[in-house]
């Protein structure tokens, strides 16, 4: 589970990502247990309270539930939630921004779309506009 930590994201935010690729990839599944708060302090080298704050966001997002005594565990459901946070954030972050941009440089529907298919073609060559 070790990624490596950086500045351009705030630390709980990069530990509710890595326990959600874990989730995606299917390392961790529905009802199985994840890394407890000071485990992953440990592992990350940083204070349990923000490894915490990681797991609580997950927690209130329903990604994971907490089993009294035992630990933290998978919530059946986590990895459509994960997926549907996540398709919202591309959207938004990714998909939105190109539309922008394109219209601002004047690349049109045609155009996008053609360097998409190129794109995903594995073509070398961008088109030149």
């Amino acid at each position: 589970m070790k990624m490596l930590l950086d500045d351009s994201k705030l630390i709980y935010l990069q530990i509710a990502s890595s326990i959600e690729d874990e989730i995606l990839r299917g390392s961790i599944g529905e009802e199985e247990q994840v890394y407890s708060t000071n485990q992953l302090a440990k592992i990350y080298g940083i204070n349990p309270a923000t490894a915490a704050k990681g797991v609580n966001l997950l927690t209130d997002e329903g990604v994971l539930y907490k089993k009294r005594g035992i630990g933290m565990f998978v919530a059946l459901g986590a990895r459509d939630i994960i997926v549907r946070k996540r398709k919202e954030q591309f959207i938004n972050e990714f998909v939105r921004t190109l539309f922008v941009e394109a219209e601002k440089l004047g690349i049109t529907k045609t155009e996008l779309m053609d360097i998409i298919e190129r794109y995903e073609r594995g073509g070398e060559e961008w088109p030149s506009l």
